[in-house]
């Protein structure tokens, strides 16, 4: 057998082996009752864009796309969500306090502002997630205006 087949049977053999290594799929849940998008009135073009930009890696309820299921993509993918809900879980909304989502909608407005969300190797594979600076600037001034709501 030549070294080129070695190559390939090793390669395939690790891959497999791979699929067999234990990760902890975050937890999805359709009933979220503390949900923003349920506790807030959030106009729709602005619900569309959280859903579709957000929500994915910043809610409970995550949709994960087929190469999750595939290792090693779907190590990226779990670390990627359950790292993003700790930051901020959408899902969480109503259970937080007051101060706490002033410095929430703060950070969303500052990570929109300067690029930073969403992620560019997320809309790389997620085309409908992608933010056009009308569509941030629209979502931060309503942000800002929910801010200021808080304090009312």
């Amino acid at each position: 057998m030549n070294i080129k087949k070695k190559i390939v049977i090793l390669i395939v053999v690790i891959f497999v082996l791979l699929q067999f290594f234990p990760v902890q799929k975050p937890e999805v849940l359709i009933e979220n009752p503390n949900d923003f998008l349920i506790n807030t009135s959030v106009p729709e073009n602005i619900s569309t864009k959280l859903k579709s930009a957000c929500y994915d890696c910043h809610s409970n309820e995550s949709n994960f796309p087929w190469y999750a299921n595939i290792a090693p993509p779907k190590w990226f993918v779990f670390k990627h969500i359950n790292e993003g809900r700790k930051e901020l879980n959408f899902s969480n909304w109503n259970a937080l306090n007051k101060d706490d989502k002033v410095e929430i909608l703060d950070d969303i407005s500052t990570v929109l502002m300067d690029g930073e969300m969403p992620l560019k190797n997320y809309t790389l594979l997620h085309s409908e997630a992608k933010l056009t600076n009308e569509e941030k600037e629209i979502i931060i001034n309503w942000m800002d205006e929910l801010l200021e709501s808080l304090y009312e």
